[in-house]
């Protein structure tokens, strides 16, 4: 576990070739454990997955997960499946907010670590300060003194290289003394495999031979194929819920695949078939005496959209998947196995409330459907606020935001209009400033672009949950009002010509456009109804200006995350497998008008 992009994924590569899992001849892709297209694309791994090694004649489990805040749900179920964990920190960047949140888990389970200083070989590390950055960050959360007594290794993840202590490993090292840090550190499983039945579900998949299967650890007993279980499920109404459940197929993991196997002892992981209403968090236990495990918690999720099925003009075009049943059956899917998102249904059948750890992770949810075939539209993201002794409490976030020393003036201008305070400033390598600050969520819902174009795209942020706290006040949005497209029809450059003067484009001649389509930002902050498919008219008459080549601007090219934070709270995204439109809630001009009448 650690921050995003300190080296997790690459680091198991690197043990699962070592450890002889992949063959000589055989071809395997970089970061073999990010197998989702978007985990690809954006270079950050979203769903925890394990993998399991050979060790000097110990089988050793391994969980690789995610280091983005918006996917905190799934380290908390993979810390369901571990005896201890490796916690990676860059060498140049050290412990960030990430880094502080993953180990804070950890230690509250009383997770036996293994600290590996990755990236040894940059230019700018410090794995001297780093190290003592660390043992801070241990003093501030661990609650036993056992907590402060970890092993050190420094390591090229990307190359294979480690070595014990802080230093850099010599050309020929390996990652021996990892391997051998965790036989010495981490605790051998604890359960007894002759007990009683017990183990936990933390994860669920689907197979289009199996159906559902159900993923987690052997906590006490022994699991084998064909045996009658227990499923004890979520108590109902307070009382508790057993069923009897035959295990129709069982499995575990070897190398990065699957292995179909007889019996799984206490301590394994497993992977089970055949129970068709297990749900993350249940127990399968013994048959004569069924005892539950607790529960999986999971902190509350703080931001909320509206899901609805598509209605503009185009609806039905560009998808396979357009009604109201689609859309609750695919997120009820989500919901079963991602424990984080949570679903809420609304007096309209065709609205569903999701809700989610942050902008990112629905971002990905929605882009995960659009791939699938769906249609649909999304509202945009509101935080979710709490009653504390009378007051409104808002989620706050805490961030660090690494600058060049020219852009601080730049950063600390665009964070205070969005309640932002900064809380520590020092400086870093290289005439960069790290800035420390503590924000509301709602007050950082595209504020990511805003950073980087103020900066020249050269800030890096990182932000984590900081908990509730009174509501903050006002947060200004974006500056410029809505050009709303009068007609259906195709574009026409002669139409953009005139409209370019007005304000900044999101589409392009030969688009199509409808009434109510947003097609540009108005420099103003007025809305603007504009006719966005005018024809020049055909006239007899020829001079040189009018037969000018039109020159147009390149128009802004939103992409679903840009598009998600663009829009007004009057505004839509509509989202088909082939484009990305915004649009007002109302279409007609006039249904528009009744509506703002009304909410006055």
């Amino acid at each position: 576990m650690a921050h995003v992009d300190h080296g997790k994924t690459t680091l198991v590569d690197e043990l699962l070739r070592q450890t002889g899992t992949f063959a000589a001849h055989q071809n395997v892709v970089e970061r073999v454990m990010d197998s989702n297209d978007q985990e690809r694309e954006r270079g950050i791994t979203i769903l925890a997955k394990a993998a399991c090694v050979h060790w000097r004649g110990v089988k050793i489990n391994l969980v690789d997960t995610p280091g983005h805040a918006d996917f905190g749900g799934e380290v908390e179920r993979a810390l369901a499946l571990v005896d201890g964990v490796l916690l990676l920190v860059d060498a140049a960047e050290g412990p960030l907010p990430q880094t502080r949140y993953v180990l804070s888990k950890a230690l509250a389970q009383d997770l036996p670590v293994v600290l590996v200083i990755n990236k040894v070989d940059r230019s700018d590390a410090r794995p001297d300060e780093v190290l003592l950055d660390v043992e801070h960050l241990f003093l501030d959360l661990a609650h036993k003194d056992e907590h402060l007594n970890f092993p050190v290794i420094s390591a090229v993840a990307r190359e294979g290289r480690a070595m014990k202590g802080v230093g850099m490993p010599g050309q020929d090292a390996d990652l021996v003394p990892l391997l051998d840090a965790i036989l010495d550190a981490i605790p051998v499983p604890a359960g007894d495999a002759s007990a009683p039945l017990q183990a936990l579900v933390t994860n669920l998949d689907a197979s289009d031979y199996l159906g559902r299967l159900a993923i987690g650890r052997v906590h006490a007993g022994t699991l084998r194929r064909g045996d009658t279980v227990s499923l004890l499920a979520k108590p109902v109404d307070g009382q508790p819920s057993v069923l009897r459940r035959r295990i129709s197929h069982l499995s575990q993991f070897s190398g990065i695949d699957r292995t179909e196997v007889d019996t799984i002892a206490a301590g394994d992981l497993f992977i089970v078939a055949g129970i068709d209403e297990v749900e993350v968090g249940d127990t399968l236990g013994d048959l004569e005496n069924p005892v539950a495990l607790a529960r999986l918690e999971v902190d509350e999720p703080v931001l909320r959209m509206s899901f609805s099925v598509n209605n503009s003009p185009f609806a039905g075009r560009e998808g396979q998947f357009v009604t109201s049943r689609h859309l609750l059956d695919r997120l009820n899917r989500e919901v079963l196995g991602n424990v984080s998102i949570k679903l809420r249904e609304t007096d309209s059948p065709d609205v569903l409330e999701v809700a989610g750890r942050g902008e990112l992770q629905l971002a990905v949810l929605i882009e995960n459907m659009r791939r699938e075939g769906y249609e649909l539209q999304v509202s945009r993201p509101e935080v979710i606020t709490k009653e504390v002794g009378g007051k409104t409490h808002e989620p706050f976030e805490r961030g660090t935001i690494d600058v060049p020393d020219e852009h601080v003036g730049a950063v600390t201008q665009v964070l205070a209009p969005r309640r932002g305070r900064i809380v520590d400033m020092r400086p870093g390598d290289a005439g960069r400033t790290i800035v420390h600050f503590v924000a509301p969520s709602r007050g950082l819902i595209g504020f990511r672009s805003l950073l980087l174009t103020v900066t020249r795209g050269t800030a890096l942020i990182h932000q984590s949950f900081a908990g509730f706290e009174p509501f903050a006040g006002e947060v200004p949005h974006r500056l410029g009002g809505a050009m709303i497209a009068d007609r259906v029809g195709q574009v026409t450059a002669y139409a953009l010509d005139n409209l370019q003067l007005r304000g900044t484009l999101f589409v392009e001649p030969g688009d199509q456009v409808y009434e109510g389509m947003v097609v540009g930002e108005c420099a103003r902050g007025e809305e603007m109804v504009v006719n966005a498919v005018r024809a020049k008219e055909k006239t007899n008459i020829r001079t040189h200006s009018h037969d000018d080549g039109v020159k147009l601007a390149a128009p802004v090219i939103h992409t679903l995350e840009s598009a998600i934070e663009w829009i007004a709270d009057d505004e839509l995204v509509e989202v088909t497998p082939k484009a990305i439109r915004i649009r007002k809630r109302w279409l007609g001009l006039e249904d528009r008008r009744r509506a703002n009448k009304k909410g006055a």
